[in-house]
């Protein structure tokens, strides 16, 4: 049960609350009937700059999306954008927001989540068609996977692209080059090989003493 503390908001001025009260007018009372309906569900509600997150954990993700899309004081119809944050030193390393627009009453809410490194979330095609790419994106980008997609698989690297080149512990370099040989007429791929000097760089000029 989320109690005063778990409501935190940040400290701004006297004129942004009241943008902010005009603007969540509608939602202000339904925060906390949520709270009432759904108290085993959220973690934690967070108003920041403006926008409001819902912290929920991983196994009522799914109840807790269909309950913002289908009621009647929520209709967030469009899910926008998933985005993921990669914290390693965090023990739950990803963080998860959904972006959600509700077109009825011109609000944006986000849901957030954490996760471990190898934990894997449910996927929500079947409430939002637009979640296929998105959710493709993040298991390309950070290999986090989804329960029960339909089709996923990577969508934005190369076909045997070996790792997710978004994750922090991801190198710059990469682990495989790959060009146009000339010669057999081809594209080619092999293990990138950098000279120790290049590694090594000695940033301070030699010329100067």
């Amino acid at each position: 049960m989320l109690n005063e503390s778990n409501y935190r908001l940040n400290y701004l001025p006297k004129y942004t609350y009241m943008c902010l009260f005009l603007k969540y007018r509608i939602f202000f009372n339904s925060i906390f009937y949520f709270n009432k309906l759904i108290p085993l569900w959220l973690t934690k509600i967070v108003i920041n700059n403006y926008l409001i997150e819902f912290q929920v954990t991983n196994k009522s993700i799914i109840k807790f999306l269909f309950l913002l899309k289908n009621h009647t004081l929520s209709q967030f119809k469009s899910l926008v954008d998933i985005i993921v944050i990669d914290v390693p030193k965090n023990p739950n390393r990803f963080t998860i927001i959904y972006n959600l627009l509700s077109t009825s009453y011109n609000v944006r809410f986000n849901v957030v989540l954490f996760i471990k490194q190898l934990t894997p979330l449910f996927s929500i095609v079947s409430l939002y068609s637009s979640a296929n790419w998105l959710e493709r994106e993040c298991w390309d980008m950070f290999g986090v996977f989804f329960f029960n997609h339909p089709d996923l698989r990577r969508i934005l690297t190369d076909y045997g692209f070996k790792g997710h080149p978004l994750r922090k512990d991801f190198p710059l370099t990469g682990f495989r080059e790959v060009y146009y040989d000339d010669i057999l007429k081809s594209i080619t791929k092999i293990p990138v090989s950098l000279a120790q000097e290049f590694r090594n760089y000695y940033f301070r000029r030699t010329w100067r003493k």
